[in-house]
């Protein structure tokens, strides 16, 4: 049953995909107490028109739910369940360190990295686990270069080869995984000038999948 309320709703659904009140606070371009104001203190006594509807799209219900009029529903039937528009995907200020490890406490978003649901759709990815980061340094060239952004997908999985960002002793590391000897994980770079690390899986967590780049030629 979904709550009416759209206050409650709206923490029902942070609460369901492990995300802040704050996180979302910067993904709408607010700062960082304002979504915790309007569920604690009811101000503002409701979401805006664009605020809603970024929220809404990013946890893929309609904006009813977050407190849009009946009659702009009716209206306009496709914010039900907004199909074909735009996603926003937290930008994260961490960086991905493709050389030395980059240690990263920060993790509340500065921006949002807009990408459209037929894309995701297509992909197979769900737009409440990505995340977009950089990349640092030059162990991933050519795949990765410095400064390149990177979307990470943070479904839970087990671990599987291909380019994952991984922390290490607290360090986020973009690199290669290898899989396939028991008891250990390798943690390749595409530049040949740097060495594999072998670790075993419990000095690896993986934090998700590298599905996406973006970088300047």
């Amino acid at each position: 049953m979904i709550t009416a309320d759209p206050r409650v709703r709206l923490l029902e659904l942070a609460a369901g995909q492990g995300i802040s009140l704050s996180r979302l606070s910067a993904l709408i371009g607010r700062n960082a107490t304002y979504l915790q104001q309007f569920v604690r203190k009811g101000s503002p006594r409701k979401l805006e028109e664009t605020d809603r509807r970024t929220l809404a799209r990013f946890f893929g219900v309609a904006e009813a739910e977050l407190g849009a009029p009946d009659e702009e529903n009716s209206r306009d039937p496709a914010r039900k369940q907004p199909r074909g528009g735009w996603i926003a995907i937290p930008r994260l200020p961490l960086s991905a360190s493709a050389g030395p490890g980059a240690f990263a406490d920060e993790e509340e978003p500065f921006g949002a990295f807009g990408v459209t649901e037929q894309w995701l759709r297509e992909q197979g990815l769900e737009p409440q686990m990505l995340s977009a980061i950089a990349v640092t340094g030059d162990s991933m060239d050519p795949t990765l270069r410095d400064g390149d952004e990177i979307l990470v997908d943070r479904t839970p999985r087990p671990p599987r080869d291909g380019i994952h960002v991984v922390r290490v002793d607290g360090a986020l590391l973009v690199k290669r995984l290898e899989t396939g000897r028991p008891g250990l994980l390798v943690l390749r770079s595409d530049n040949k000038a740097y060495d594999p690390i072998e670790l075993p899986p419990a000095e690896v967590e993986v934090i998700g999948r590298v599905v996406w780049k973006s970088g300047r030629l």
